[in-house]
């Protein structure tokens, strides 16, 4: 009963919040329960295979064994393995900690904090104290090869070392994932590069062979083929075979057919049948009636504050407003817009979850108003998931992902609804910038700041310069005068002042806010055309080829593993 309920106590709660030390230390437990757990099988398994006799070649482990780190969550696995092959196998160092780094690689998922753990020196003495052993050791060796590389040059040692210095020491999992791997690698072109020169620029200057790209990609046989057969069906029939679900490169056949008036009526078909599934979806969730007819426009992933869903409110707040003022012949000539945000905050994320609540106070207020009835819709979608997604996607006209610029890794729902020509809004961050330049920039509503703005915009902020533009105040103002129930101090809080903690608008909503307007205004203009817009939802599947997972496993398994593929008849 004890056992029983000390695996429960583990395990009944998974990825606790961090904001408190029972938290990190459950954490920490959590991660080591499941890691070891692998690789004691994984070494107990390779073991077996070997030839029956006294020693086992453990040489030939690397090349039988390949395990990736996702982030720096599983990075203990790399003290864990050499612990195995030291303590219970009977290894030297020296083989011990080369099969280790062979057989570790080591992929960076996001530029943010919570993926670069730091874990205090005195908990894992605490609950691991083999391990830690083991990383001081690394960390001495590792340093002397620093010391070799540039003599000399303390600062750089103390920015390399696996041990931060800091009040109480910790452990920087990134820096051990790196240490102990043979690959490291980004997950989009824009990604990799920041891993290299702002991440981990040392590293990148030590280890240039080791770092890599490869840009994330989606399985068409779940997000076209299983999650929308209407326009799958169409697919086969107008490119002849269904061998596009295994070759997505296929897709880019119907860009000779983008301009054929039957395709695109079938085309208009398959989205409104799609359309149709998520209106009864929506009905069936919430209660609220969409009109079919209506552009639907979606934001649809984890709520966090560099996604910047804030920013999708504001312009709804804006929207509605303006509709409110306009005159009847300017209603006339508006385009009616269903606005569907979905996605859950972490339990600890305070700001996000506020993000969410001024979302549904927002929806409550428009879908109540009768001078907005039929011109602006908005739904938040509660238990947001992978089912609820296989609906939303294929519904989508456009689809927002507009984060920060440099601060989303890849995103993965950009490629979804680009493949079920869904037409995105958004700025040049992550995989936007290869899908862009796949699908064709004039089929991408672009917006925003880029990368290399960003470090300035916040130093302008910081020393007061930064001037908002006229409709983002009247937007904010707006929210203030409580007419969506409350003022939401805290949240708007975030967006003012120069700087500090949850202060100073880091994530540079309102220096976006109004190119995210005017990007809002061409979409309106060009969903009016539909003609055209069919032209450039159809283009905008034909060039989603490069994203199937198909390919991004093919070039982990070529260029990561070192693995070929066995044919099977």
């Amino acid at each position: 009963m004890r056992a029983r309920n000390e695996a429960q106590a583990l395990s009944g709660v998974l990825y606790p919040s961090e904001s408190s030390e029972p938290g990190r230390r459950l954490r920490l437990r959590q991660q080591f329960f499941f890691v070891s757990a692998s690789m004691q099988d994984v070494v107990a398994q390779f073991a077996r295979s070997q030839p029956a006799g006294p020693a086992c070649d453990w040489t030939l482990f690397p090349r039988k064994v390949a395990i990736q780190l996702n982030d720096t969550h599983p990075t203990i696995a790399i003290p864990e393995l050499l612990r195995l092959l030291l303590d219970e196998r009977g290894l030297g160092w020296d083989e011990a900690w080369a099969i280790t780094c062979r057989t570790f690689a080591f992929t960076n998922h996001t530029v943010l904090p919570e993926a670069l753990e730091r874990w205090s020196v005195p908990l894992l003495e605490e609950l691991l104290p083999r391990h830690m052993q083991l990383i001081f050791e690394i960390n001495h060796r590792f340093l002397e090869l620093v010391a070799q590389a540039w003599p000399n040059d303390p600062e750089r040692l103390a920015r390399m070392s696996i041990i931060e210095e800091s009040e109480p020491k910790a452990v920087r999992m990134a820096a051990l994932a790196i240490v102990g791997s043979h690959t490291v690698n980004g997950v989009a072109q824009l990604h990799s590069r920041l891993v290299r020169t702002r991440l981990f620029p040392d590293f990148a200057a030590l280890w240039p062979e080791m770092f890599q790209n490869k840009t994330n990609g989606i399985t068409p046989r779940r997000w076209l083929l299983g999650a929308n057969p209407t326009l799958a069906g169409l697919l086969t029939r107008w490119l002849g075979t269904e061998a596009w679900a295994t070759d997505l490169r296929l897709l880019r056949r119907l860009e000779e057919h983008t301009g054929d008036p039957e395709l695109q009526h079938e085309w208009r078909r398959a989205k409104r049948a799609n359309k149709l599934k998520l209106v009864s979806h929506v009905g069936h969730a919430i209660g609220l009636q969409l009109d079919p007819d209506a552009l639907f426009d979606m934001q649809c992933k984890r709520i966090h504050e560099y996604k910047r869903q804030l920013l999708n409110v504001l312009g709804i707040i804006h929207r509605y407003v303006a509709i409110r003022a306009s005159s009847p012949a300017e209603r006339a000539a508006l385009v009616p817009r269903v606005c569907v945000l979905a996605g859950k905050a972490a339990p600890g994320y305070v700001m996000a979850k506020h993000v969410v609540a001024l979302a549904l106070a927002v929806a409550d207020k428009v879908n109540s108003d009768p001078a907005v009835q039929g011109l602006l819709t908005v739904a938040f979608l509660p238990n947001y998931n992978v089912s609820a997604a296989e609906v939303i996607v294929p519904a989508s006209d456009i689809s927002q992902h507009i984060s920060t610029a440099g601060m989303e890794a890849s995103g993965t729902g950009n490629m979804k609804f680009a493949l079920n020509g869904s037409l995105i809004i958004g700025t040049l961050d992550g995989a936007n910038v290869e899908i862009r330049e796949d699908i064709g920039a004039e089929n991408f509503f672009l917006f925003g700041y880029e990368t290399e703005d960003i470090p300035r915009l916040r130093k302008e902020r910081a020393e007061g310069k930064f001037v908002p533009d006229p409709r983002f105040v009247e937007t904010v103002d707006y929210i203030k005068s409580g007419v969506f129930g409350e003022s939401f101090e805290e949240l708007l809080g975030s967006l003012e002042g120069n700087e500090g903690f949850g202060r100073g608008d880091y994530f540079c909503v309102a220096a976006d806010f109004a190119a995210y307007i005017e990007a809002q205004k061409e979409v309106d203009a060009a969903y009016l055309d539909q003609d055209k817009w069919t032209r450039m939802s159809i283009m905008s599947t034909a060039g989603s080829g490069f994203f199937s997972s198909d390919r991004t496993i093919d070039q982990y398994a070529k260029e990561i593993w070192d693995i070929k593929p066995v044919h099977v008849e």
